[in-house]
């Protein structure tokens, strides 16, 4: 019981991570263009994918240093794959600019 809430507390520290870096902070200023529609231009913003991917490296690291990387990292990717996927479906990240 105690992994699942574990699971679920880490995939909405993801999700909220992607979300701050996709809409808020974007500290790497790493952008995309994709394909061009009706004179304006999506941009796919990185900045949350990376900062999700440093949290998940930071949890990660404090297993480690507990000593409880191999009961940890199963559920921690699967709450990084879960957050990726509901972030990509709520758009965190995608910007139209109508230049």
């Amino acid at each position: 019981m105690k992994n699942v809430i574990a699971v679920l507390f880490q995939f909405f520290l993801f999700l909220l991570v992607f979300a701050a870096g996709s809409l808020l902070v974007h500290p790497f200023h790493l952008e995309t263009a994709l394909a061009p529609v009706d004179g304006r231009t999506r941009v796919f913003l990185w900045d949350g994918v990376l900062l999700m991917a440093l949290a998940y490296g930071l949890v990660l690291l404090l297993a480690a240093g507990r000593r409880r990387l191999r009961s940890v990292a199963g559920g921690s990717s699967l709450a990084l794959a879960l957050a990726a996927l509901a972030g990509w479906a709520m758009r965190f990240g995608f910007i139209t600019h109508g230049w």
